[in-house]
């Protein structure tokens, strides 16, 4: 038996040329779509490895990268649906019941859709970017790690990483700590009692935020022959049973500012303690009655 006999050869109604055939260019048809995906993922990367150093917007790269993919990916489905016989008639039966289709789609896919499209206005209007450091409704703070059809993902300070849709991003009220200058100010707020020297406290205080080394000089150069302060202190308010000092000192980024901070209301604390400074906190007498 020759080779053309055995393709001819029929095996429960089908015959084996023909499933070979199909076999073939189901795998042909797979090898092509998988090649060309990598294909893309290797030219995106090389793309964000050569410029790089010219700060490229990953953002958008990134977006465009996830629709070349999955276009890919559904051209290839559409031509492997091809190949099965009978797809023309399971057309007509699809196309007789497109309304009702188009209606189930249309319903099932909104939210889908709607971040797609808040997607494309993050990429193109660029609120945030991959890398910068932002922070969602006074809620969610991290780093942009990246930004695809359906979500935007954000890796906070746990090291966690936080999934949220772009529909959302693209409503919510962001933060951007990293658009044009980085610096922060760090707002450290202090409580005295009314018996304290201010004048020693403010300058006490003063001392220990200057010498801190992360803390960063914001001043112009007409506030510098002025002789402005380096680091505002000011009364901000007469509590209950304190005075507030509240300190204005400039660190270079978010993440400087809130570790100086730390820093600082420790180290002002013993300081006032070392000078009997008394920082004053809520406390009561209980008073026993003996019978």
């Amino acid at each position: 038996m020759d080779l053309q006999e055995i393709f001819n050869t029929t095996v429960l109604g089908i015959r084996l040329g023909s499933a070979v055939s199909f076999i073939v260019k189901c795998l042909l048809i797979y090898a092509f779509t998988q090649a060309l995906v990598s294909l893309v993922k290797y030219l995106f990367r090389r793309h964000i490895q050569r410029k790089s150093k010219g700060g490229v917007d990953q953002s958008n790269l990134s977006f465009f990268q996830h629709i070349i993919v999955y276009t890919i990916y559904i051209v290839g489905i559409t031509a492997f649906l091809a190949l099965i016989p009978g797809m023309e008639q399971i057309s007509k039966s699809i196309l007789a019941g497109a309304g009702i289709m188009a209606m189930a789609v249309g319903l099932a896919s909104q939210e889908a859709l709607k971040n797609i499209v808040s997607g494309m206005f993050i990429a193109f209007s660029k609120p945030f970017r991959i890398g910068d450091y932002i922070e969602v409704d006074q809620s969610i703070k991290g780093t942009v790690t990246e930004i695809t059809l359906r979500h935007t993902v954000i890796k906070n300070m746990e090291n966690r990483m936080v999934i949220v849709p772009n529909s959302t991003m693209n409503t919510a009220s962001i933060v951007n700590s990293t658009i044009s200058d980085q610096a922060v100010c760090a707002f450290i707020e202090v409580g005295v009692s009314y018996t304290t020297d201010l004048d020693k406290a403010i300058r006490l205080m003063r001392s220990e935020i200057m010498k801190h080394p992360l803390l960063i000089d914001r001043r112009s150069e007409e506030e510098k022959k002025r002789g402005d302060e380096q680091v505002v202190i000011r009364v901000t308010n007469l509590g209950d049973s304190s005075i507030t000092l509240k300190a204005w000192a400039w660190a270079a980024s978010s993440g400087n500012a809130f570790a100086m901070k730390c820093d600082l209301l420790k180290s002002i604390k013993e300081c006032y303690d070392r000078e009997k400074i008394e920082i004053p906190y809520p406390y009561f007498n209980q008073i026993i009655m003996k019978e």
